[in-house]
């Protein structure tokens, strides 16, 4: 197997990467929470912002957290501790990071995470549908840019491949961007249905081609790791493509599951196994969205690279 070799560079910080990371595995329990909050119907059972029944958002009583206050209070907190992460990505992006264009996603994060609470805050201040939608879909949008970032800032990121892959990224490069929007697609149809109850059929029809692509993504993934001959970039792009084919046939039995139990069955909307499956199929709904946008961004980097890299370079020196 061919090996990559590190881009020249000056003394390079772990925090980014770390703080990029953190901030990424903590949304995935907010989203979590989200997907319960709705599933459970309990979104509107503290009915004040951004004070929980009166109190500081952070002072409010343990032992007051029962039922549905519960969830709710808790996604507030952990959409705060998301936050306050992600401010602290985008300080530290903009202290050690060289790549100016690196450092205004972390800007463009801050920005999504305030307008994702405050659009929070207004579901509940002005009990509106609509805000509930539009609050779930930035929701994934946030996690798929914090995952990017996670990425940009990773070793894998630094890397020079040292003997490009002469295969032609161009179809892979296409695919990654039809998934990418098909699944996001998916996911703001999915956010219509979970909270109006409207367009599930639709929804039904573009699981089956999201279905289709992702097999002819891995396709071209296959083919282009075979064509490469090896090379370390090319295995990394096969191995998204996989787990991404891997992701959608989970989240197609667990849409499956979802329907049969909540309407073909008499466990109700509300059975324990209702609820865990529809919320199951939101967080593996954010898992494809962000495996399908790293898998199109690695082809996007391996596709303007048409010639051998001859250059040799000494490893960056890492900063703790």
């Amino acid at each position: 197997m061919q090996t990559d070799d590190p881009i020249p560079s000056d003394s390079v910080s772990v925090w980014p990467h770390r703080l990029a990371v953190t901030t990424a595995a903590a949304t995935l329990p907010l989203l979590f929470l989200g997907g319960l909050v709705t599933s459970m119907q309990v979104g509107m059972v503290v009915p004040d912002w951004p004070t929980t029944f009166g109190y500081n958002m952070f002072l409010y009583p343990w032992s007051k957290m029962v039922g549905g206050i519960f969830y709710e209070h808790s996604h507030r907190l952990l959409g705060a501790g998301v936050g306050m992460l992600t401010l602290a990505l985008a300080a530290t992006l903009w202290a050690t990071e060289s790549r100016r264009w690196l450092a205004w996603l972390g800007v463009a994060a801050v920005v999504a995470v305030v307008v994702q609470g405050v659009l929070g805050g207004l579901r509940v201040v002005l009990i509106e549908q609509r805000i509930a939608i539009v609050h779930a879909c930035l929701a994934q949008a946030f996690f798929a840019l914090v995952a990017s970032i996670s990425l940009f800032t990773a070793a894998e990121w630094r890397i020079e491949p040292r003997h490009a892959p002469q295969a032609d990224a161009a179809k892979l490069r296409r695919f990654g961007l039809l998934n990418v929007a098909l699944i996001y697609a998916q996911l703001v149809l999915g956010a219509v249905f979970r909270h109006t109850g409207a367009g599930l059929g639709l929804h039904i029809a573009g699981a089956m081609v999201v279905f289709v692509t992702v097999f002819l993504l891995v396709d071209h993934a296959q083919e282009y790791a075979r064509q490469s001959d090896g090379h370390a970039a090319g295995t990394r792009l096969l191995r998204s493509a996989r787990t991404l084919r891997g992701l959608v046939l989970l989240q197609i039995g667990l849409g499956l599951a979802a329907y049969i139990v909540k309407y073909l069955t008499a466990a109700g909307p509300l059975s324990a196994a209702a609820v865990l499956l529809a919320t199951g199929h939101v967080i593996v709904g954010a898992l494809l969205l962000v495996t399908s946008l790293r898998c199109t961004l690695r082809a996007y980097r391996l596709s303007g690279r048409a010639h051998p890299v001859t250059e040799s370079f000494a490893a960056p020196e890492v900063r703790a």
